[in-house]
């Protein structure tokens, strides 16, 4: 008996539309650290890694958390933007994975008190000067603890208004490279995220203190963002929604910003959480265990979102996008595990032509 085939298009397979740039399908390959780099440039390592995902099927495919500064890594083998030298390498991997339909778009980062640290692989842990490590800067002198033993030195209010310049030329960088989305790190505890957790801000100048000081900086550097970047550009924000802890940033506090973020030109938010304190006992890891945190913002804000975090299974990821609990899924740890995962959902998920997710060069072997 043949199998029958569903004529009408799974949620996740349909095409969603920003600013006029059009995502052939709601599966995009999330920003991860692969520190593979040397003085930020981007490789060969990275054209095949990114690539291959864009091959794959996915509709967006964001490079990782890539640097505004040296000091600004999170380890020396991190990508970076901040001379015009990195535009080079980054726009061969942009028209390559343009070139296979997909939407290419960049983390920038600045890692504040987790930076001038050693590769996973390698100890995972601040490196002392000999080893290469240099200073390292945040809100307030407050180390993250555990193996990121280093005390940060509070930035001066001169230094944040320089750090945000150096997000804006990093977004002109991107552009220049063939960007289309510009996704801002504001979350993990790295410095943006820093800013706005009471739990790593304790300043008392117009930095910190109220939820309105804790966000400037944040809100700054959106608005140098957006002004340095054409209109038809994408501008996405990843932040950590809450903190898992009951004297840190919430989902409230999340929702709050939100509403201030869809004013100033934001685009999408990735609601991701946690990691400003090393408190992983208390964040609910499990199957999707974030997406209820971009359904409640989304609803609330009236922002599009996308969700990542344990998102494994095709019918998992077209249940979100049906009742619309987010609008694009990222994919992390299963893009790694399968690059072809849209290729995979497409056939687990019946749709008409499971093979034409891919490019001919693969499609026409796998029609029959």
């Amino acid at each position: 008996m043949a199998t029958e085939v569903k004529t009408t298009t799974p949620s996740a397979f349909s095409p969603f539309t920003l600013r006029g740039t059009v995502f052939k399908n709601r599966l995009g390959v999330s920003p991860m650290c692969t520190y593979s780099s040397e003085d930020g440039f981007y490789s060969d390592w990275h054209l095949v890694h990114l690539g291959s995902r864009a091959v794959g099927g996915y509709g967006l495919v964001i490079a990782e958390a890539t640097g505004v500064s040296p000091e600004g890594r999170i380890s020396p083998g991190d990508g970076g933007l901040w001379k015009d030298e990195h535009v080079a390498p980054l726009k061969k991997i942009a028209d390559f994975i343009k070139g296979q339909g997909a939407v290419f778009g960049i983390q920038l980062a600045h890692a504040g008190r987790k930076a001038s640290a050693a590769r996973p692989w390698e100890g995972d842990h601040h490196l002392k000067e000999e080893e290469g490590g240099w200073e390292i800067v945040a809100p307030s002198a407050i180390a993250f603890g555990q193996n990121l033993w280093k005390v940060p030195r509070e930035l001066t209010v001169e230094e944040i208004l320089a750090i945000e310049d150096k997000f804006a030329s990093a977004a002109k960088r991107a552009v220049e490279a063939g960007v289309q989305v510009i996704e801002i790190h504001a979350a993990h505890g790295y410095l943006l995220h820093e800013f706005y957790s009471p739990l790593s801000n304790k300043r008392t100048d117009n930095y910190g203190g109220s939820f309105e000081n804790r966000t400037r900086f944040l809100i700054e550097t959106v608005n140098k963002i957006r002004a340095a970047i054409p209109a038809e550009v994408l501008l996405f924000i990843r932040i950590s929604s809450t903190d898992w802890d009951p004297e840190g940033w919430t989902i409230e506090d999340s929702v709050t910003l939100g509403k201030v973020l869809k004013t100033l030109g934001v685009d999408l938010v990735d609601v991701s959480s946690g990691f400003v304190i090393p408190n992983y006992a208390s964040v609910p890891f499990g199957k999707g265990f974030q997406v209820p945190l971009s359904e409640k913002f989304r609803s609330e804000t009236g922002l599009p979102t996308s969700t990542v975090g344990f998102i494994t299974e095709p019918e998992q990821a077209e249940e979100i996008i049906r009742e619309g609990k987010a609008d694009i899924v990222l994919t992390a740890r299963e893009s790694l595990r399968n690059p072809h995962f849209p290729y995979t959902a497409a056939k687990a998920l019946q749709l008409e032509t499971p093979a034409s997710v891919f490019p001919s060069q693969y499609s026409h072997w796998l029609k029959r």
